[in-house]
């Protein structure tokens, strides 16, 4: 057996992995931006909404990381005890990966790096993100509704709203049912399979209640984020504001972006605010681009940051 207090006798290549990707992928993202807009011009975008302002806003950005990372620990509790600051680099990397490859390709780096890093099975750990992403989709929606409910401001709409809410709990209720249907609807060699995604669901309602106060409370703090910055550049009314915010995160959750988000999130930042309520003459589509733009871009610094971060306080000591 091989004592903790021996050195590592992998490679350096394999003991570094982490930290070279993530050093590569900021290296890559840093000459994106400079390339498409330039840094300058990004400060200078960012002189609109203030210096104070925006980094308030950034530093907000980077508390969701923290916010989702612990979501995967408290999900994954074996594998990951003792070990969130690398938890945390993970993440950030799966992010920052989920951002500059089209298509959702990221979205595969989760449980490969999940295994290499944890020793988590593949299918465990893809059953456990497309558990995530559900959860992810509909707090996306039940809070950004919250701006249209607000407007509307009826006891009709709040009730439909807090139905919404909770309509996940009925179906993860409802999991132990489909898990019997599928072992008796498929072949006896894919049980070991069907035991692996049974094992990416929460154990209990417990677990699960966790695991959706986190997504709700993380996408909760980006949306409120996203459309606080988008009213102090000048978006109207409220609901669209929150509109916006729902538009251009929802393109970065649905397989449609394109790399980096360029041109996909700001207009679906526009499309989204029209939808609840922007203008949409020449002046207000002007207006709508311009803070597209700024929002993107402070989604694309916050990654960025968080990213860094990660490499700093979870490294190797």
């Amino acid at each position: 057996m091989t004592s903790d207090c021996e050195p590592d006798r992998r490679s350096w290549f394999a003991r570094n992995r982490m930290t070279l990707l993530s050093a590569v992928a900021i290296a890559v993202y840093a000459a994106f931006v400079e390339w498409f807009w330039g840094w300058a011009a990004l400060l200078r975008q960012w002189s609109e909404i203030g210096a104070g302002a925006a980094f308030f806003a950034l530093m907000l950005l980077v508390a969701t990381y923290f916010i989702r990372c612990y979501r995967i620990y408290d999900y994954f509790p074996n594998e990951t005890a003792g070990r969130f600051l690398p938890l945390f680099r993970v993440t950030q990397v799966h992010n920052l990966l989920n951002i500059m490859l089209p298509f959702r390709a990221g979205e595969t780096s989760f449980p490969l790096l999940m295994r290499s890093e944890f020793g988590v099975p593949l299918a465990r750990g893809t059953a456990a993100l497309l558990v995530m992403r559900l959860l992810d989709l509909h707090a996306l929606l039940v809070v950004a509704a919250i701006g249209l409910v607000i407007g509307r401001g009826s006891a009709v709409w709040w009730s439909a709203w807090f139905a919404a809410l909770v309509s996940p709990l009925l179906f993860f209720l409802l999991k132990d049912r489909v898990v019997v249907l599928a072992r008796r609807l498929l072949p006896a060699r894919l049980d070991a399979i069907v035991d692996e995604l049974e094992a990416g669901l929460p154990g209990d309602v417990a677990g699960f209640l966790r695991a959706w106060g986190m997504t709700v409370l993380n996408w909760a703090v980006k949306v409120l984020v996203l459309a606080w910055v988008l009213a102090l550049m000048g978006v109207a009314p409220l609901a669209a504001c929150f509109g916006g915010a729902l538009g251009g995160e929802l393109s970065s959750v649905l397989p449609m972006h394109a790399p980096g988000g360029v041109g996909t999130y700001p207009a679906a930042i526009a499309a989204g605010a029209i939808s609840f309520g922007a203008a949409a003459g020449r002046a207000g589509l002007e207006q709508l681009a311009t803070s597209g733009v700024n929002a993107h871009l402070l989604i694309i610094v916050s990654a960025v940051a968080g990213t860094m971060l990660s490499m700093v306080i979870g490294r190797k000591r």
